[in-house]
């Protein structure tokens, strides 16, 4: 291979890496600005699919754009404009709202400059297409993830502990229903905002722990996905401002951005929250998220789900160092969540709170517990949390071989190293 050939090759490669990289981020941007004008998901979905594919075919030869995100819209427009004028799209619309254009109480489209409305006003309207009830909850979730989050099939699969197939075939399910039922690319208002409320909360939370915690890949953290998850709930938190379990997914969600510059180390690899150098955590996101959760709690005397998990991690938050933290109170707050929303997640995390408050043995008698549970089968934390445990009571043999358990189910690179560097400490 010659020199022209192997700096060809090296162009290529870096121009797939750049557009993964801007594909991650502006996918979401791009499927919202593209609904609001084909008013179809899977549609606006499939035009943007386009314009990847057009950056594919285009960047390894004429360079990445100075503006890559702003290339793929414009490709992804383009399309779409020409489709809604191949397909008569436009005069149909016409035909529908005539009466309305002849009235003068609509101006007619302008296609030009559809795609220049506020970015966040099409991610706020996507996230509430996508929850709408016409679908049914995995569904929503399933959908949003993908459609916001720019997550794999395989990611999501990941979080909800489910077939890759089942998740699939859900979003394509989804997608066709929408685009049955013609439902309407907006924000809803009045009663169904609040019926479709807990659904949006529970995607959005869901994108956010995939950019804290990345279920698979190189990198322990997705800085994007946590800070598009975050604005869209501080949009959230500002069109429904007396919905106090808005501010409480705010406030848990700012105190535990607050900890991003401490969960990794200057290698990339993961720091655990008892090691954290907590000089490192952002104090103006902390004031912010206490301040919301201020806000929740003065709204209802009853702690939702969210509340309740955002006042767990304050007690983290107050803490200036580990030995510091109330263990005590996070065991209460975490009984207190596992009556309002019970699942063996929450049981796990309360016998971590156990462990620290009353001893391993304690949380051990808990966590053997959750071993049947078969949402748990799958899942890393459960042997992770088992051989820490298991090694804090001097039962080494078992403590590593829970350790290899647990990194042989994590799909995350990073993690599986620090599992299997802990099973390899306790070998010798």
């Amino acid at each position: 291979m010659t020199a022209t050939d192997n700096h060809r090759a090296d162009a290529h490669k870096a121009a797939h890496k750049a557009i993964d990289a801007v594909w991650r981020i502006e996918s979401a941007r791009l499927i919202a600005g593209l609904a609001r004008m084909v008013r179809d998901i899977g549609l606006a979905e499939e035009l943007a699919q386009d314009a990847l594919v057009a950056a594919l075919e285009q960047w390894p030869e004429s360079g990445v754009p100075r503006n890559p995100g702003a290339w793929l819209m414009a490709a992804a427009k383009n399309r779409a404009i020409d489709l809604l004028r191949r397909n008569k799209l436009i005069e149909r619309k016409h035909e529908e709202l005539g009466y309305q254009f002849e009235a003068g109480q609509i101006a007619a489209p302008d296609l030009d400059t559809s795609m220049d409305d506020s970015v966040g006003d099409d991610l706020l309207r996507l996230i509430f297409t996508a929850c709408h009830p016409v679908l049914a909850s995995e569904a929503r979730v399933a959908l949003t993830l993908r459609l916001l989050g720019g997550l794999t099939t395989g990611e999501i699969a990941r979080a909800f502990l489910a077939p890759e197939a089942t998740i699939a075939q859900r979003i394509v399910r989804a997608k066709r229903a929408l685009s049955a039922a013609r439902v309407p690319f907006e924000v809803p208002r009045g009663p169904e905002l609040t019926a479709r409320l807990s659904s949006v909360l529970e995607v959005i939370y869901l994108i956010f722990n995939e950019g804290y915690s990345a279920t698979a890949g190189e990198d322990w953290m997705r800085p994007a996905l946590c800070e598009d998850a975050l604005r869209l709930c501080r949009i959230l938190a500002e069109l429904v401002p007396t919905e106090p379990e808005v501010h409480g997914l705010v406030a848990l969600m700012e105190i535990q951005a607050s900890r991003s510059g401490a969960r990794v180390d200057a290698s990339g690899k993961p720091v655990l929250l008892l090691d954290q150098n907590r000089a490192l955590w952002d104090r103006l996101l902390i004031r912010r998220g206490l301040a919301a959760l201020g806000r929740a709690r003065q709204m209802s005397a009853q702690a939702g789900a969210y509340t309740l998990q955002a006042a767990i991690a304050a007690c983290h938050a107050r803490a200036r160092a580990a030995e510091e933290t109330d263990w005590e109170c996070i065991a209460t707050l975490y009984a207190e969540l596992a009556r309002l929303a019970p699942s063996p997640v929450v049981e796990l995390n309360r016998a971590v709170a156990i462990a620290m408050a009353f001893g391993p043995a304690a949380g051990l008698e808990l966590v053997d517990a959750l071993v049947s549970e078969a949402a748990l089968e799958n899942y890393h934390l459960l042997p992770s949390v088992r051989g820490d445990f298991l090694f804090k009571l001097g039962r080494l043999g078992e403590a590593r071989l829970e350790f290899q358990r647990a990194a042989a189910l994590t799909r995350n690179a990073r993690e599986r190293d620090l599992l299997l560097d802990r099973a390899r400490i306790l070998e010798s």
